[in-house]
C-alpha cells in the first residue's frame, strides 16, 4: 500500500518504540515523515532504518513543552515538504507514584509531558493541518480508561483521559477544516519499558491475564492502526478511539 505517497507526517517519539514503528509504516507506504524526539541517537537510528529502506525522514531534536520548539518543527516540516498532512502526537514521558507519595513536580511534569505538549504542537501545527484539510492521530491509553491494580498511574491516567478528551473537542472543532482527529489507546506494548513484566509473574497474571489476547502487544501492531487512522481509509472516522489491548476493555 502506498497511501501516503507524497504526504508529509510528524511523528513524535519517534526515537521510541511506537514512535520508530509509526514512522518506518508511514514510510513505508510513501510519506515524508518528520520525526522527532528529545532525545536525539534514537531519533537518528529511525532516520537511518528508514532511509536504508529507501524511505525518507528528517530527524528533528526538540523539547515540545517548548512552544517555540514546536513552532521550529511545524516550520522544519513545511519548509521541507510543503506542509502537514498527518500529526501523529505521540511522545510523552510519564513519573508514577501514588497518590499518597505524589509530589507536585511529579504531578506537574506528567501533566506537561503527556498533555501539554499534545496541546502546543497540535496548536502550532494547526494553520498547516487547515491548509491540508489533514488529521491527527493522538497516542492516548488503556490507562484513560481502566485501573491498572500494580501502577501508580494517577498523573499518567490524568494526562491521557485529558488527551483523550482533547481530541474529541480537536475533531468538533476540526470538521469545519476537514481535519479529522482520532485517538489510539494501546494497552500492554513490548518495549524496553515494560519487557520486565515478561519476567515477573504478578504482573504478568495482572497485566497480560486480563487481555483476552494472553501475550503483549507489538509496536508495529499499533502502528498499523495509526496507519489506517490516518489515511484515507478511515476517511468517516473522527472523534474517536481505537483500543489496541488485546481485548483488555472488552470483558
Amino acid at each position: 500500500m502506498r497511501r501516503f505517497e507524497g504526504k508529509s507526517v510528524i511523528v513524535t517519539g519517534s526515537g521510541g518504540s511506537i514512535g520508530r514503528a509509526a514512522a518506518i509504516r508511514f514510510a513505508s507506504e510513501g510519506a515524508n515523515v518528520v520525526g522527532c524526539d528529545v532525545v536525539a541517537p534514537g531519533n537518528d537510528e529511525t532516520a537511518r532504518l528508514i532511509k536504508e529502506a529507501g524511505g525518507t525522514m528528517v530527524a528533528v531534536t526538540a523539547d515540545l513543552t517548548d512552544k517555540t520548539e514546536c513552532e521550529r518543527l511545524v516550520k522544519t516540516a513545511a519548509d521541507s515538504f510543503g506542509g502537514i498532512d498527518v500529526l501523529f502526537n505521540n511522545g510523552a514521558m510519564a513519573y508514577f507514584a501514588w497518590i499518597e507519595d505524589m509530589d507536585d513536580d511529579t504531578w506537574y511534569k506528567t501533566i506537561n509531558q503527556e498533555l501539554d505538549l499534545v496541546f502546543l504542537l497540535t496548536r502550532a501545527a494547526w494553520p498547516e493541518l487547515i491548509k491540508s484539510k489533514g488529521n491527527i492521530v493522538n497516542t492516548a491509553s488503556m490507562s484513560a480508561w481502566v485501573g491498572i491494580e500494580l501502577l501508580p498511574g494517577l498523573a499518567h491516567t490524568a494526562a491521557k483521559g485529558g488527551v483523550l478528551s482533547m481530541t474529541r473537542q480537536l475533531a468538533m472543532e476540526g470538521r469545519k477544516h476537514g481535519i479529522r482527529a482520532n485517538t489510539v489507546s494501546p494497552g500492554t506494548i513490548e518495549t524496553n519499558q515494560t519487557r520486565f513484566i515478561l519476567e515477573d509473574p504478578e504482573w504478568c497474571k495482572i497485566q497480560l491475564g486480563r487481555a483476552m489476547i494472553n501475550r503483549m502487544g507489538q509496536p508495529s501492531e499499533v502502528a498499523s492502526v495509526v496507519a489506517f487512522l490516518a489515511s484515507d481509509d478511515a476517511s468517516y472516522v473522527t472523534g474517536a478511539d481505537i483500543a489496541v489491548d488485546g481485548g483488555v476493555r472488552a470483558w
